[in-house]
C-alpha cells in the first residue's frame, strides 16, 4: 500500500495561514492534494495537521484527515521526520499496511505528477530508503562570496577565484517538494537526505515559498509557465 502524507500545521508565521492561502485560484494545499490524487499512486492521501480549518479544506479537496497531529509535533522547530513517523504509526494503527509513504509538502504548486511516479520507480529499482527531488544550484557554490563590513567581497573558497565555472563540480540542493520513503525508514527516523537518493529536476520549477516576495514570484512564475488548473506544465512562456 502506498500512502501520501501532507504535513500542514496551522502556525505559519512568515506567511500567515499560507497552507490555505489562495494561490492562483485554489488554497495552496489543494495543489499538493490534487497532484497526489492525479498520480493514482496512493490508496490514501492524508493531511497531518493540528488545525481544524486546514483539515476541513483538505477534506473538501479530497484528502483524508483520520487523525490530528499532536501539539508537540506542530511547532516551528519540529522537523519533518518525526511528523511523518507519527503519521505512519497512526496509519498502522488504522490497519493500513503501508510499504512506501510519500511526504509531500503543502506549498508545492510546481509539483509534477511524473516526478512522483519517477521517484517511486527509482526507489523500487534501487531498493532505496528514500528518494527525493534535487536541483542544481544556479551558480557554482565554490565561487560563493561573503560581503565584509567595509563592503569588500571575499571568496569562501579563495582557491577557486580564477577557476572556470565549467571546471567546477556540480552541486545540488533539496528541491523541497516531496520524499518517498520506505515505511520502515520513516519509523526508524532515518535521516531522509543522507539515507536517500537524489533525483535531479530542472531548477526553473523549484520555488521555496517562505516570505511575501517568494509568494509573489511563485505566482508570476506559475502564470508565466502557462500551467493548467491541474498544475501540469504545458508550455513555456
Amino acid at each position: 500500500m502506498k500512502v501520501a502524507i501532507i504535513p500542514a500545521r496551522g502556525g505559519s508565521k512568515r506567511i500567515p495561514r499560507k497552507n490555505i492561502k489562495d494561490f492562483c485560484g485554489r488554497p495552496m494545499i489543494a495543489w499538493a492534494i490534487s497532484a497526489a490524487k492525479e498520480s493514482h499512486l496512493f490508496e490514501h492521501v492524508i493531511v497531518s495537521t493540528d488545525d481544524e480549518e486546514i483539515a476541513e479544506i483538505a477534506k473538501s479537496w479530497g484528502a483524508e484527515t483520520p487523525f490530528i497531529r499532536p501539539a508537540e509535533l506542530a511547532d516551528d522547530l519540529t522537523p519533518t521526520v518525526p511528523v511523518v513517523s507519527h503519521a505512519v504509526k497512526s496509519c498502522l494503527e488504522l490497519g493500513w499496511d503501508a510499504d512506501y509513504v510519500c511526504c509531500i509538502y503543502p506549498c508545492v504548486p510546481f509539483l509534477q505528477v511524473e516526478d512522483l511516479v519517477s521517484a517511486l520507480d527509482l526507489a523500487n529499482t534501487q531498493n532505496a530508503d528514500f528518494v527525493y527531488p534535487v536541483t542544481e544550484y544556479a551558480n557554482p557554490i565554490q565561487r560563493a562570496m561573503r560581503r565584509l563590513s567595509n563592503g569588500g567581497m571575499q571568496f569562501l573558497c579563495p582557491e577557486h577565484e580564477l577557476t572556470r565555472t565549467q571546471d567546477l563540480e556540480r552541486s545540488y540542493h533539496d528541491a523541497g517538494q516531496f520524499y518517498w520513503g520506505a515505511a520502515s525508514a520513516w519509523l526508524a527516523k532515518k535521516k531522509m537526505h543522507t539515507a536517500g537518493i537524489g533525483m535531479p529536476i530542472p531548477n526553473w520549477r523549484v520555488v521555496d515559498i517562505d516570505c511575501a516576495d517568494d509568494w509573489m514570484r511563485a505566482e508570476l512564475m506559475f502564470k508565466a509557465l502557462n500551467l493548467r488548473s491541474t498544475g501540469e506544465i504545458v508550455q513555456l512562456a
